[in-house]
């Protein structure tokens, strides 16, 4: 059986030499990012996520990391996220959020820092905002009515939108300039205080998410309103937002 990490940095030599055999000085640069990067990593269930580097050439050859992915998998270690340095520089307008994320909790496992020299502008993440917070709107409504009004079905809803809102309400203390805490709780409360949402909904939310709520079947249905109606208001918002 698998060995999984207690902590990422236990696999931190052994994933290097497996890419480095694999792709020598094509390869530049592995990062760790998202929860095995700060204080969320929860060993057997939170995914183990990097971001691996590679020169045009290298980045020709990934059907030769297949075995090693695969290999890799098994020990709760998610697909790399394989780039050039040239895909990374240039996705800065078209996917702020995901690299803005990314940025903000990170390891550089080895070779470059490539993400340090990221900046955003604040017009393309409102933009991605909007679009990301209208979609999960019409996602929401259209998968409560696939749920036949069950409870399971809903609480499965909740659970599954809710991890993509912590990642956007990282974005819009962004926008405001405003320090963005390292744990999902507080940046959630966080984004409530500065748009004035009802942040207490989302925390019901994250219960939800983490199956440690005691919300009856009534109760559920109710979170699962406030939620419709406060993801709207955020779009209101961003939608008038000045940046």
């Amino acid at each position: 059986m698998a060995k999984i990490p207690k902590n990422p940095e236990e696999i931190f030599v052994e994933i290097t030499s497996d890419y480095r055999k694999i792709f020598g000085e094509e390869l530049l640069s592995i990062i760790l990012y998202g929860s095995g990067a700060g204080e969320d990593y929860v060993p057997g269930k939170s995914d183990i996520n990097f971001l691996i580097t590679l020169t045009d050439r290298g980045i020709e050859g990934l059907d030769r990391v297949l075995e090693t992915v695969g290999r890799w998998r098994k020990r709760n270690v998610a697909i790399p996220l394989f780039m050039t340095r040239e895909y990374l520089a240039g996705s800065q307008d078209a996917y702020p959020i995901e690299f803005l994320n990314m940025k903000r909790v990170y390891k550089v496992v080895s070779g470059e820092d490539l993400l340090a020299p990221l900046a955003f502008d604040p017009h393309h993440v409102r933009l991605q905002l909007e679009r990301e917070l209208r979609g999960k709107l019409l996602h929401l409504r259209s998968g409560y009515l696939q749920t036949d009004g069950k409870t399971r079905k809903i609480r499965e809803l909740i659970a599954a939108s809710l991890t993509a809102f912590v990642s956007l309400f990282s974005a819009l203390l962004y926008l405001k300039n405003l320090d963005i805490p390292n744990g999902k709780r507080d940046i959630i409360a966080a984004a409530g205080r500065a748009f004035g949402v009802d942040a207490d909904v989302f925390l019901k939310c994250e219960e939800i998410r983490g199956k440690t709520d005691r919300f009856s079947s009534a109760e559920v249905q109710a979170v699962f309103r406030n939620y419709l109606r406060e993801v709207g208001r955020l779009c209101e918002q961003i939608d008038h937002m000045d940046v």
